[in-house]
């Protein structure tokens, strides 16, 4: 891209002119893999000279020595700025913040272990300054070094929010994405409590170009999510962007209805024509346990919903910010 096609800011008297890039990083116990994000980060900086940056870098109530890192970080550098919350708010809300803080005419999500590799932000910066882009993404096309399980689950969760909801999410997609400011604000619209970024990314449109790169190991330190932690967080996304966990239970109900109703005829036929005895324990408790399991799996997908429902209405903070480092 020409040097002509970025847009020229204007900026305060002596102050360098061209787009502000602001590059959220939510932190959670990241204290091995800072100093490499911080080196990593500055070879960026000089590698982008027509452009200015902020790096917004979010603890999300880490328990080891990030906070002081990211302190000392913004003590060396103005460049570096940081936001602490009073408590492990989780990362969705750490990316919340890093949104809300940022002030740029782009901005820019990734990982703080470096698997969202930042050498990559010059062709998204391109891509979304041309002006034929709202948003730069990135999506894995390898899962190599990933448990075999877990790229199975991570597989059939795409597919499945591809099938049922309004809110496509792209197989191997990644939060590492640069967007148009106006596509920030967009997402800062929404307010709700349970989020799901990776949906909310897709909901409110825009137009993205996917960007493809094979996997890349952590860079330090070990990751914190687990299989089960995972599996939440995808029911998360599931019922935060569709509805049809509770057309399933309706149709669960009214299969268990039709087949008790058949049951209940054979079982009547065959005493009335025949004249065959009512089968006993076995199938009665057969069709105990069948009903009963039908009505707690519907039950708890109403659960479900009614929880967020609950959380929702309370309008709670989604995060508490305990010091600021601007």
């Amino acid at each position: 891209m020409r040097e002509s096609d970025i847009k020229v800011y204007q900026m305060k008297k002596g102050e360098k002119a061209g787009p502000l890039i602001s590059v959220v990083v939510p932190c959670y116990n990241e204290e091995e893999a800072l100093p490499f994000l911080f080196a990593e980060l500055e070879r960026l900086r000089e590698s982008m000279r027509k452009v200015r940056f902020e790096f917004i870098l979010v603890d999300d109530g880490s328990r080891d020595r990030t906070r002081e890192l990211l302190a000392r970080g913004h003590a060396d550098d103005a460049d570096f700025k940081y936001i602490s919350f009073s408590r492990n708010f989780g990362k969705e809300a750490a990316l919340l913040a890093g949104l809300d803080a940022s002030k740029g005419d782009f901005v820019s999500v990734m990982d703080a272990d470096l698997q969202d590799p930042p050498s990559l932000l010059p062709e998204m910066f391109e891509t979304v300054a041309g002006g034929e882009y709202d948003c730069a993404a990135t999506r894995r096309v390898t899962r190599k070094g990933e448990p075999a399980i877990r790229s199975l689950c991570a597989r059939l969760f795409y597919k499945i929010m591809a099938k049922i909801s309004d809110a496509h999410v792209v197989d191997g997609a990644r939060d590492f994405r640069l967007m148009s400011r106006q596509m920030v604000d967009a997402i800062l619209s929404l307010r709700e409590t349970n989020r799901f970024s990776k949906g909310i990314f897709t909901w409110v449109g825009f137009r993205t170009k996917w960007i493809e790169f094979e996997n890349v190991e952590r860079v330090a330190g070990e990751t914190k999510w687990s299989f089960w932690g995972l599996f939440l967080y995808s029911l998360e996304g599931i019922t935060a962007f569709s509805t049809i966990p509770l057309v399933l239970a309706s149709v669960a109900g009214m299969v268990a209805c039709f087949v008790a109703f058949a049951m209940i005829c054979v079982v009547v036929i065959k005493t009335i024509v025949w004249g065959e005895p009512v089968a006993g324990y076995p199938s009665l408790m057969s069709i105990v346990l069948f009903m009963g399991g039908i009505q707690l799996f519907s039950i708890g997908i109403l659960g479900q919903y009614l929880a967020k429902t609950y959380l929702e209405t309370k309008r709670r903070p989604i995060y508490i910010v305990k010091e600021r480092g601007e």
